[in-house]
């Protein structure tokens, strides 16, 4: 007979994963020991196996909640803005959701591809749904991309600035998390337009360089 789960089993699963998210971004994925994940989360292994049957399952919900909450975050900005209004929508909602985020945001980057190949196909259809959502607003941004082999590039190269902030971005200092999300906008927008400008215009700019 299965055991029942306790009234609190939800919160106490959160918290399991939070402190999971610690050990995992701090040791990295193949040190750390479920031993360690049931210290750190003040629980007994014994507990710690009633809600986890193995490593991998933990480390697939971690990264599944995560990058749930950064899907909904995006999905939530409003639809009918502006293009360029709309993706600094984007980049403003999904700085937002990185907050208090780091852990789970280093494991994302550094141990999705040690899970089993159907369980990373679960979790990186979710990064590219996030993906296809910034693509098709920088491409309404400027449509000169839309199609173009550097649409790509340029969405991937706007993850690059958001996805690495953690390393360096600290909040309470002279830069906020809006006005990073209104600097990276600006960069994106008027450096795809750049790339994407014709042919004596880029001369131009060349010329002044």
């Amino acid at each position: 007979m299965a055991r029942p789960r306790s009234a609190d089993y939800d919160d106490k699963r959160q918290a399991i994963l939070s402190h999971s998210a610690a050990v995992f971004a701090k040791h990295g994925y193949d040190r750390a020991s479920m031993a360690e994940v049931a210290q750190a989360c003040g629980v007994s292994k014994a507990l710690l196996y009633h809600y986890y049957v193995n490593k991998a399952e933990l480390l697939f919900d971690i990264l599944h909640a995560h990058l749930q909450v950064l899907v909904d975050a995006v999905h939530a900005v409003d639809k009918t803005l502006p293009p360029r209004e709309r993706l600094r929508g984007l980049v403003g909602a999904l700085l937002e959701a990185y907050r208090d985020a780091d852990n789970e945001h280093k494991i994302q980057l550094n141990e999705l591809s040690k899970l089993p190949p159907k369980r990373q196909k679960v979790l990186t259809d979710m990064e590219r749904d996030l993906v296809r959502v910034f693509a098709d607003t920088i491409a309404a941004v400027n449509p000169a991309l839309a199609g173009d082999a550097l649409l790509k590039p340029v969405t991937m190269s706007l993850f690059g600035m958001i996805n690495w902030h953690y390393m360096w971005f600290r909040d309470g200092r002279a830069l906020t998390r809006g006005d990073y999300a209104d600097l990276v906008t600006t960069l994106l927008v008027e450096g795809a337009a750049a790339l994407t400008a014709p042919a004596p215009m880029k001369a131009k700019r060349t010329a002044r360089a």
